[in-house]
């Protein structure tokens, strides 16, 4: 099938591109390349060496011998652009990564809150009134959170996406069904809470195929893909902003840094393998919902676990401190998360999950690029209150 991937050039992006042309998918890549602006508006690079998406691409063809095509676009603010490419091209499906990522960038300040805002917002109502507007069949596959249902204990399991309720009224009770009520813990989360809002107005409206993928924290740096030549390497960031909590642990304990917990440690997150999350996608494409159909939604997890206990394991296989730290997001202090994924289960994926082996291939590529690490750019320093902003010191904290 040929299927446009919207934010091809980033941590999920790009292994997504790589295993659907690998499989034989007609792929292209549609970016702005604003991931790599912020990486200088920061003052900070991936720790692993990320090649231009020329060389990136001329390194796929030529060790798959499949090619790749790129169109450079803002989708958040080239409509037309964005609606003349679906008109050209008519692809069958859309994987839509075009959105800022990073709950505690997106934190950071009015200006970046309202950045976020702007950006992913307009680049989802965009590339939905386009597929409307195109006259096209495509499936729209979206890269959404976990953290859309927040971070408290709801005192039961998480549903996929909808929850089935009983409301009172004169003649008895009627069943419906919702969905599961939201509980943003950020500006980025917010965004993906007004995402499936629209993406269930515009399945019923216009009768657009959706499928919302509920992704939880990523775990792993590179895919069978990626792996197959440096120049085709992934991101893997460590900073306070844009680095994932075990990834960081594991960076950190290569560099000899300690190992920083928000608080008690007590938050439950959900984590998948980066791996898991390129089949992920495979079977989303593979299972459309029909036209007319709500949207499909899937919980894209495969473990809990809390963030102390992570901290536990990767000081013991590493030997790195562990350091407690406050906490710079406004959150509970320690929740539970049990969660469903039950569609995936059921159509085909077999979890992986956290194992000493590939816990250390991490650290080893952490520390193969360990010379590339700015450790002043490790501590959190996006604080989520005003009392924080006010005086309160950043914390040495691991991002999430």
């Amino acid at each position: 099938m040929k299927v446009l991937v919207l934010g091809g050039d980033g941590f999920c992006g790009w292994p997504a591109s790589l295993h659907l042309s690998a499989r034989g998918d007609e792929v292209i890549i549609v970016d702005n390349f604003s991931r790599r602006r912020i990486d200088e508006e920061l003052g900070v690079q991936s720790l692993t060496p990320i090649r231009t998406m020329v060389e990136r691409r001329a390194a796929w063809q030529e060790v798959s011998g499949r090619a790749i095509s790129v169109v450079e676009l803002d989708v958040a603010h080239d409509y037309h652009g964005l609606l003349a490419l679906l008109r050209e091209e008519c692809p069958d499906a859309i994987i839509h990564y075009a959105e800022q990522r990073a709950a505690p960038y997106s934190m950071k300040s009015g200006k970046h809150k309202r950045y976020t805002i702007d950006n992913n917002v307009n680049a989802t109502h965009n590339v939905l009134c386009a597929i409307v507007e195109s006259g096209h069949d495509i499936h729209l596959v979206h890269l959404g959170t976990m953290g859309v249902y927040g971070y408290g204990t709801a005192g039961m399991a998480i549903p996929e996406g909808y929850l089935g309720i009983q409301v009172p009224t004169d003649d008895g009770l009627v069943e419906t069904e919702i969905l599961y009520p939201t509980n943003p813990g950020s500006v980025y989360h917010m965004t993906k809470v007004l995402d499936q809002t629209m993406f269930a107005y515009y399945a019923k409206n216009d009768e657009l195929r959706i499928t919302d993928l509920h992704q939880g924290i990523i775990w792993g740096t590179n895919t069978i893909q990626t792996k197959l030549d440096e120049r085709l390497i992934n991101r893997f960031d460590y900073d306070g902003d844009y680095g994932t909590v075990l990834n960081r642990f594991l960076m950190q304990a290569a560099v000899g840094y300690p190992l920083t917990v928000h608080g008690t440690g007590g938050q439950t997150r959900a984590f998948i393998h980066i791996q898991d999350m390129v089949r992920c996608i495979e079977i989303a494409l593979n299972n459309p919902p029909a036209a007319g159909d709500k949207v499909k939604i899937f919980n894209q997890m495969t473990e809990t676990h809390r963030v102390r206990d992570l901290a536990a394991l990767v000081a013991e296989l590493t030997g790195a401190e562990v350091e407690m730290v406050p906490d710079p997001r406004k959150e509970a202090a320690e929740n539970e998360l049990i969660v469903h994924n039950d569609n995936f289960l059921a159509l085909g994926l077999d979890p992986i999950t956290l194992s000493e082996g590939l816990l250390m291939e991490i650290n080893e590529t952490a520390g193969r690029y360990a010379d590339r690490a700015d450790l002043s750019r490790i501590p959190a320093t996006s604080l989520w209150t005003r009392h924080q902003q006010a005086g309160v010191p950043a914390s040495r904290a691991s991002a999430e």
